[in-house]
């Protein structure tokens, strides 16, 4: 019970540790586990593990398989809810990348690493193309720390999230068919093996997940069960079809859940966030028991057997010469410039997948006697823990160097869609600002989406809003809920993440009745209320321009519109096109000719 009640506790402390200091959590997770693990045996009296999940095979906190099957189950529930959060207008302009960097650079990192690994090590072909397919795999679990605390160019964090998540069953799906072929022994039954495995894999992955993906979207549209079993129904429903696809065909339940993850994830149905909210409650308390607990199991004598100057050689090969190939011919001809390139080939941190596999056929493939299968563990191990600290540590430099990294923040998040929001969204999209809506009222964002405006269901008092890598060019934060409190609440917790170039909020009724004491980060003039408004828009819900010839014109006009309720001024266009909000406190615009005003309401007379 101890050491049961010491894994949760010393999974959400490195977890703790991780986000304050910017980092994926697997590093101190992996770290907690070696040396709870192989390295405790050191110090320990009785050279006994301080953590030890299998022991003898039949004794530890997880004897004979059930390590295992925890492992497998866990993966499942960790790959569904990061295929949930994959959405297919993300990769209108990648999709080609990612779909060949899961194919062919999966390709080129099966046969190079595999080569690598035989002649650098000297193992078996066999053992040497096992560990080539477990290094296939990147993994989000590592991927989307990383990308959460590094503003990208969209395109970059589009392809190294959706390969991330992607490319975990096919690298288990090879893998798969590898060790079939090591345990059932070369020629014909091999071939056979191979095609059977194969056909088995897709068809009752993809089928079941699709199916099962169908059936919950059913159930939560046609409210067949209460609300307040939403969420252990989804998780009842992952392990069915996760267990049932595996009885089918090994280790396609990993590509059911993605599957299904998918399916539902790209659905119009109510209540996707809070499946998402329970499901990454859940993965980082399943993330934060398994990379110690796998870590663990690692024994002294595997340590000592990559503890060389070959597992370098390796680690380099597979940093400096595969991961960059695999890239480049993937990416060959696309969008992307070639510091981009480069800068995918170097963001390339191997995640649970990689782990929990090697740990499951390294331990099978000891106990059939295959020679060199004890290296299988530990190498993979070693490419996880290696890039994920290479990528945590460089990934930002390297981003900066490379002149990917979002030096120039000019989107604006508008916290409320509701018909005000949309109205400003619209605008600020025609006029070439990324513009990202956040609501928690479905109907707001449905409405949003049918003006091919960008809107998000979410909770501005969640942490999900900060996690989200597609808001890594946010520099300006608009509160324009009617929630006095709500709107303050976004400022007060937002404005450095999201507001680096202006955070504001439209001011209250008692804001407006006590014009001395009007905010800073006020919006428009000091007597634009939600109140006001939404009165003008019911009237005129139109945004209109207007050439400025002089600060005198501006200032006229900007007077007419305050005492004047059809009329609220909201930007200043400048003569390149840029935009620049006019807020409450601020009437001291340098204004010359060329110019415009920005404005909602009734059009001025001339």
């Amino acid at each position: 019970m101890i050491a049961l009640a010491s894994l949760v506790i010393l999974g959400i402390v490195a977890q703790w540790f991780a986000w304050r200091l910017k980092i994926p959590a697997i590093l101190p997770l992996i770290l907690i586990g070696l040396i709870g693990g192989p390295i405790s045996t050191l110090f320990t009296a009785d050279s006994t593990k301080l953590i030890e999940p299998i022991w003898n095979g039949v004794e530890g906190l997880f004897p004979g398989e059930s390590l295992f099957y925890f492992v497998s189950l866990s993966i499942s529930i960790i790959l569904f809810e990061g295929s949930l959060t994959l959405r297919k207008k993300e990769i209108k302009n990648v999709g080609t990348s990612i779909s060949k960097l899961i194919t062919v650079g999966a390709l080129i990192t099966f046969i190079v690493a595999g080569i690598s690994a035989r002649y650098i090590f000297n193992t078996s072909w066999e053992i040497s193309f096992l560990f080539s397919a477990l290094i296939i795999v990147t993994g989000p679990t590592v991927i989307n720390p990383i990308l959460r605390n590094i503003p990208l160019k969209r395109d970059v964090s589009t392809i190294l999230k959706w390969e991330g998540i992607l490319i975990d069953p096919i690298g288990a799906l090879v893998a798969v068919l590898v060790f079939e072929f090591i345990s059932v022994e070369e020629g014909h039954a091999f071939t056979k093996t191979v095609f059977l495995e194969f056909g088995k894999i897709i068809l009752f992955g993809f089928t079941l997940g699709f199916t099962f993906g169908l059936g919950l979207i059913k159930i939560v549209k046609n409210q067949l069960i209460p609300h307040y079993l939403l969420n252990v129904v989804t998780l009842a429903s992952v392990l069915s079809v996760f267990v049932l696809s595996d009885s089918f065909a090994h280790e396609s339940g990993l590509l059911a859940v993605v599957v299904m993850g998918m399916v539902v994830g790209n659905a119009d149905i109510p209540n996707i966030k809070e499946l998402l909210y329970f499901k990454e409650s859940l993965s980082v308390l399943l993330i934060s028991i398994l990379f110690i607990l796998l870590s663990a199991n690692i024994d002294m004598s595997d340590l000592y057997a990559i503890y060389n100057w070959k597992t370098v050689i390796l680690f380099t090969v597979v940093i400096v010469i595969i991961r960059p190939l695999s890239v480049f011919v993937s990416t060959y001809k696309s969008s992307l410039n070639t510091n981009e390139k480069l800068f995918i080939s170097w963001v390339g941190p191997r995640g649970i997948v990689a782990a929990g596999i090697a740990s499951l056929f390294g331990l099978r493939l000891v106990e059939l006697g295959v020679e060199g299968a004890e290296l299988i563990t530990p190498l993979v191990f070693m490419i996880v823990l290696g890039t994920v600290l290479l990528n945590a540590t460089t990934a930002k430099i390297v981003a900066k160097v490379l002149k990917v990294y979002l030096e120039k923040s000019d989107g604006v998040l508008i916290v409320g869609a509701n018909q005000l929001s949309r109205i400003i969204a619209q605008y600020l999209d025609k006029n070439n600002r990324h513009v990202v809506m956040i609501d928690t009222n479905a109907s707001n964002i449905k409405k949003a989406n049918e003006l091919g405006l960008e809107a998000l269901n979410g909770d501005v008092f969640s942490d999900e809003i900060e996690n989200n890598i597609e808001l890594s060019d946010m520099g300006y934060l608009m509160a324009l809920t009617a929630n006095a409190e709500i709107n303050n609440y976004c400022i007060q917790k937002f404005k450095k993440q999201f507001g680096e170039k202006g955070s504001f909020r439209l001011i209250t009724s008692e804001e407006k009745e006590e014009a001395i004491n009007i905010p800073k980060e006020g919006l428009f003039s000091h007597t634009d209320d939600y109140e006001k408004l939404t009165d003008i828009i019911r009237k005129f819900p139109t945004i209109h321009e207007i050439d400025l010839e002089s600060p005198n014109h501006y200032k006229a006009l900007l007077s007419e519109t305050i005492k004047n309720d059809t009329h609220v001024a909201l930007f200043i266009k400048l003569k390149n096109g840029s935009l620049e909000i006019i807020p409450s406190f601020n009437k001291d615009v340098e204004i010359v000719k060329g110019m415009k005003l920005v404005y909602l309401g009734d059009k001025f007379r001339a």
